[in-house]
């Protein structure tokens, strides 16, 4: 993890960090405020997608700091919820917020009870005591939820709340259609890095695992979000959805870099990654 005390290693990295983000770079020892958690989760998730192209190519994800900056700031690539999460979290430790790193069970669409494979961020300032996410490819929220249950929580046209239950601790729910569902819970047992190494291996491997099947891809908008599902790029926006196939490597990797902020792998990697993409398009 990121010290909190700032050497000349750690300000570079973070400086870094910063401009993947779009950001100009920090002050020495900024004021830890809600306003600029705000700001980094806003940036963080229209500037960093939601991906899983190391996966499609067998490479075992970074369950760690150095090799997750390494990945997602150094090379210009994303990842998902493990690794989303664990980099942002150490951003925010390394800037003075006070961070814990908790195991979730994503909810949303689920009839029965899951397996916990979601990294979920608490951090806390001087305002209050946030609950950050920069890992979600569906929509989610674009800044933080105060961890106040029974708050509602409007962001960019979108409503959230948070509620407690006896079985799955704090639950976030979102509005959807005018009907409140559930979208993912976290109990409080902090959790380390090591801790994410076998359920991310399960979603790396796993037949049953939805992540190494097809492309998914996701980045935020301020009006909606952007995505690639196997073979389809879509944008969701206030006027709906708009929907093409893609239809060779070359546009893939001209989305990657156009819309996903990515570089892009080889042609060659590319048109695989569409060929196994096929059926679930």
């Amino acid at each position: 993890m990121l010290p909190k005390k700032q050497d000349a290693d750690t300000q570079s990295e973070i400086r870094a960090y910063f401009n993947r983000l779009g950001l100009p770079p920090p002050e020495d020892e900024p004021s830890c405020t809600r306003a600029l958690l705000e700001q980094l989760q806003l940036a963080h998730v229209t500037r960093i997608p939601y991906e899983n192209l190391d996966i499609l190519a067998g490479r075992p994800l970074p369950m760690t700091w150095q090799g997750q900056f390494q990945k997602m700031v150094a090379n210009r690539r994303g990842g998902y919820c493990f690794e989303l999460n664990g980099l942002f979290a150490n951003l925010l430790s390394a800037l003075g917020y006070e961070v814990t790193t908790y195991m979730g069970r994503f909810l949303r669409g689920e009839t029965t009870i899951p397996m916990r494979r979601h990294r979920v961020i608490r951090a806390v300032c001087a305002e209050g005591t946030f609950i950050c996410d920069v890992g979600v490819g569906q929509s989610a929220p674009r800044y933080p939820l105060e961890l106040v249950p029974g708050r509602i929580q409007e962001q960019f046209g979108e409503t959230y709340k948070i509620t407690r239950e006896p079985f799955f601790g704090y639950v976030i729910h979102d509005l959807h259609r005018g009907q409140w569902r559930r979208f993912y819970s976290f109990t409080e047992e902090e959790q380390l890095d090591i801790d994410f190494v076998m359920p991310s291996f399960y979603c790396e491997k796993s037949p049953d695992s939805i992540f190494n099947k097809a492309l998914m891809l996701s980045i935020k908008t301020l009006d909606g979000r952007k995505t690639i599902d196997g073979q389809l790029f879509r944008t969701f926006s206030g006027d709906g959805v708009a929907e093409n196939r893609i239809a060779s490597a070359t546009e893939l990797n001209a989305l990657l870099q156009e819309h996903f902020n990515l570089d892009p792998p080889g042609l060659d990697q590319a048109g695989d990654f569409l060929a196994r993409s096929q059926a679930r398009a």
